[in-house]
């Protein structure tokens, strides 16, 4: 029987632990879908924003936007989800579905009003509420099935950090032939490095250490390269077609990266620091024509490829799971770093 709160582990403050607490659902309506929820991942977004990072939270904050479970309700108008369907659902629970973006297919990039999963709000006034809890409820749109050879928690973390690395990938059009370079070997690099393999490109990590090195081989890197060898780094000066930018500091050497990148190749950046990006060197965008481009999650449209395209190819996160009464102590170990490569709390 469905009621209209849900448990979830809610954080009061910052700097203040989770707490097992009972939330409002948001209102059901005939576009809603209803789940108990099995899995959700941990992402670093949801470490910015139980500290207020990226601003202000609005607290009590349930975060968690890598959520799978198993449908127990729908509205009249959901035909493509039906209860006891496995389901899944990302960083964005809806968007205004009218504006320019919105109908030509990028409702990630919702010009008026794109709800996000968790510390957000809906049209009607209402919280948004993540993954850490029982329950969940949100938007048709952005609820899609898990493919039958997927697990759900081998499934959960694509719905963020999954497409986060897969749909720039496949919108600038890496393929055989290409060379891609990933900065950052972890929860968002380990994707990217399967992705970008399975598209057909030539892979190299670039990583600060030489720990991650036989991780980056057994993910399929075709090459390792420690980013502070400067002799390592310039043999490799305008090979690369592509570099995915997963992981960034604040003594980031634009010069040393863009100079590795080819005449009309991509820098990508995925990673979203708390604070601006400084000191980019405009002599290297120009004489090489090389575009410096952010994406943003992915579409509805998106997270379908890329859920039909890792079934197909088999990619998979390395995860570690955690019950989800434990999940004080799981975001404390990713707090200390050490997911390897993705935490999933489990119900």
């Amino acid at each position: 029987m469905s009621t209209n709160t849900f448990h979830g582990w809610a954080c009061p403050g910052k700097d203040q632990p989770l707490e097992w607490t009972e939330l409002p659902l948001k209102e059901f309506d005939d576009e809603t879908v209803e789940m108990n929820v099995t899995h959700c991942g941990i992402c670093g977004s949801d470490l910015h924003t139980l500290d207020s990072g990226w601003g202000p939270t609005d607290y009590p904050c349930v975060v968690g936007h890598e959520i799978t479970g198993v449908c127990t309700r729908v509205g009249k108008n959901v035909k493509h989800i039906k209860a006891g369907d496995r389901i899944g659902v990302g960083a964005q629970s809806g968007s205004c579905l009218e504006c320019d973006n919105c109908k030509n297919g990028d409702e990630n990039i919702c010009q008026r009003k794109s709800v996000g999963t968790y510390n957000s709000r809906w049209y009607n006034g209402d919280k948004s509420f993540g993954g850490y809890a029982d329950k969940w409820r949100g938007h048709e749109r952005f609820v899609f099935k898990i493919p039958d050879n997927m697990s759900n928690e081998i499934a959960a973390t694509f719905f963020c950090a999954g497409v986060t690395t897969y749909s720039p990938l496949k919108r600038f059009g890496v393929k055989p032939g290409d060379k891609v370079g990933i900065i950052g070997i972890g929860g968002l690099g380990h994707f990217g490095v399967q992705w970008a393999k399975a598209m057909g490109a030539s892979v190299v990590a670039l990583s600060h250490s030489d720990r991650k090195r036989a991780d980056a081989k057994e993910l399929g890197c075709d090459d390792y390269i420690i980013t502070t060898d400067k002799e390592a780094m310039g043999a490799q000066n305008g090979t690369f077609t592509h570099i995915l930018c997963t992981n960034f500091s604040d003594t980031f050497d634009w010069a040393l990266y863009l100079s590795l990148i080819k005449a009309n190749g991509y820098f990508i950046m995925v990673a979203l620091p708390e604070k601006p990006l400084t000191n980019i060197p405009a002599m290297w965008l120009v004489s090489r024509q090389v575009s410096l481009v952010g994406s943003s999650i992915g579409s509805p449209s998106m997270i379908e490829d890329m859920l039909k395209f890792a079934a197909t190819h088999d990619v998979k996160p390395w995860i570690n799971k955690y019950p989800m009464k434990d999940a004080n102590e799981a975001v404390k170990a990713m707090r200390e770093g050490k997911a390897r490569y993705r935490f999933v709390l489990e119900n």
